[in-house]
């Protein structure tokens, strides 16, 4: 079954879920979104998460090209992860942005669309919605309720090396980022898609790539890359905001090397308070190299969560382990039972993402 959207949801959310039955652990586990192993929804690793899914202990899984056998079988897997918690759909989730960054290729008989750069070149934010249309309801018939984008990092460094230089910002302009990135959403919402915003609090500027490691942006950040942010959120288009691993020392804690992605001072003093977003943050992949070469599995999750996160992303590609969310579950149970303000700012994060769920059927 596809994953729509409601008409009326984003005027009045449902009530049929009853947010505070949930028990501690079940609304931490809406919290954590994995990668996995197989391509196939007869795979062993397939039913684990299926099961995972099933007893509230996972909130959603992330699509790898590895992941992508066909159609069939992808379409066979998310029909698997949606059946085993039907009343709260998972976020089963993908990067679809076109160009080099993409889960469903030609390859599979998916109708590939150029990056952000070309489409902005080429074609007006109407053109670039309609193009935009086909792909989301492509993705939306494969049985998935999230995709990573629209990027709105803008293009001010040619020689970026991981958003210039394929192509994934649509201009160094922010008005003409946000034209386009109104387009993205829109067109994802007509087919019943959740975007996320990304990657805050800007990554065009940035002279490093977060994959790789640490990547400092105190003197090449402006405040020109929250303009898209800002203008989407008052226009309350967006869905989720994904945080990146960006270290400002203006925004960090004293320490050399807390990146946004942790930073209360980022999430909760720019993101919510500046820009009064109340929606969903989920992290970029907390297996990149900016976050493992720095931090302990344990520090992330407990710092992300103290910090604002609502939703914690692992690809499950570098710790590569069956048992990764159950791992992150137990860390976050026990943080809450130890800390009743934890515990607290978990039930915050579950409303949110509660909130955002019940919009899609």
């Amino acid at each position: 079954m596809r994953p729509i959207f409601a008409a009326a949801a984003f005027a009045c959310l449902a009530i049929a879920i009853p947010v505070r039955a949930a028990t501690l652990e079940q609304m931490a586990g809406q919290m954590i979104v994995v990668g996995f192993e197989g391509d196939s929804a007869e795979d062993a690793s397939v039913e684990a998460i299926s099961a995972e899914l099933a007893a509230g202990r996972l909130g959603g899984v992330m699509y790898l090209k590895k992941n992508v056998a066909s159609l069939e079988a992808v379409a066979a897997m998310n029909a698997e992860f949606r059946a085993a918690s039907p009343e709260l759909p998972p976020f089963i989730t993908l990067d679809q942005e076109g160009g080099s960054v993409e889960r469903l290729t030609k390859d599979v008989g998916f109708t590939e669309i150029p990056n952000a750069a070309t489409i902005a070149a080429r074609n007006t934010p109407e053109e670039a919605e309609t193009i935009y249309a086909e792909m989301a309801r492509g993705v939306a018939a494969q049985g998935f309720t999230v995709n990573f984008g629209p990027v709105a990092d803008l293009n001010t460094n040619p020689n970026n090396q991981v958003i210039a230089k394929f192509g994934r910002a649509y201009a160094a302009d922010p008005a003409t980022v946000i034209d386009y990135n109104r387009a993205f959403i829109e067109a994802h919402r007509k087919a019943g898609l959740a975007t996320v915003l990304k990657h805050f609090p800007g990554h065009g500027s940035s002279t490093a790539d977060s994959h790789e490691g640490f990547v400092d942006i105190t003197k090449t950040w402006s405040p020109d890359e929250l303009k898209p942010y800002q203008e989407l959120i008052s226009e309350g288009l967006v869905d989720m905001v994904m945080v990146g691993h960006l270290y400002h020392a203006d925004y960090a804690d004293g320490d050399g090397q807390t990146p946004s992605s942790l930073s209360a001072r980022w999430i909760e003093g720019v993101l919510r308070t500046d820009l009064g977003y109340d929606g969903v943050v989920i992290s970029d992949d907390l297996e990149m190299g900016a976050i493992r070469d720095h931090f302990t599995l344990e520090e992330t999750v407990v710092q992300g969560v103290k910090a604002g996160m609502d939703v914690l992303l692992f690809s499950n590609t570098g710790y590569q382990r069956p048992t990764l969310s159950r791992e992150v579950l137990d860390i976050l149970v026990k943080e809450a039972e130890a800390d009743p303000e934890f515990a607290a700012r978990i039930e915050q994060s579950y409303n949110r993402i509660v909130a955002l769920k019940q919009r899609l059927e």
